[in-house]
């Protein structure tokens, strides 16, 4: 035979190659994978810092051993707005210091807008106008948004003494029922 008639073999190299790259991508996902566990019921609640109203710096773990309902919200979402007051009825019937109602506005500065356009609220002015006392922080990037993997606003987190997510809600809610009045009971009384 010569070598016009000679078949050849073909390459291994293209199957060498993509064995590699899936065992690069394999390896890169077993490394990372506490960064990408998703954030749901009996997970535990991710450590994020933000500002409060005044500017200064406070943080989830500042409420270490409380039971705390996070709120994610904005003045600019009729959702949230909806929400709110069986949030202050809520905070209002559980009186004990080992609970908190923390609600983190995504606004942006008040007057400026976001990267979607939004204007940010005076949250001040939005907490008197509606008799709201319960914790308010600010994040104006959303920043709390990519860390808790939220879908959008609101969404609401409660979490229990031990740090661990007992329960998500995606959406408004009437936190003031007597089923999450239970809820929030049982896991202060353990």
């Amino acid at each position: 035979m010569d070598a016009e008639t000679t078949p050849r073999r073909p390459s291994r190299l293209p199957y060498v190659a993509a064995l590699l790259l899936m065992g690069i991508v394999v390896v890169a996902a077993w490394a990372g994978r506490d960064r990408y566990s998703a954030v749901t019921a009996g997970s535990s609640a991710p450590a994020f810092s933000v500002v409060d109203l005044e500017g200064n710096p406070v943080a989830l773990a500042d409420l270490e051993g409380k039971v705390v309902l996070l709120n994610v919200w904005a003045t600019w979402c009729a959702p949230c707005r909806w929400e709110m007051p069986s949030m202050q009825r809520l905070h209002e019937s559980i009186d004990d210091d080992d609970f908190a109602i923390v609600a983190v506005s995504i606004d942006a500065e008040a007057g400026e807008a976001d990267a979607f356009g939004r204007v940010g609220g005076d949250i001040d002015g939005f907490m008197a106008e509606n008799g709201l006392t319960f914790t308010v922080w600010h994040d104006p990037p959303g920043s709390i948004q990519r860390i808790y993997q939220t879908t959008g606003v609101p969404e609401s987190f409660v979490i229990g003494r031990d740090g661990v997510i007992y329960k998500k809600v995606a959406g408004p809610t009437e936190w003031d029922s007597p089923e999450y009045q239970e809820m929030i009971r049982r896991l202060l009384d353990s």
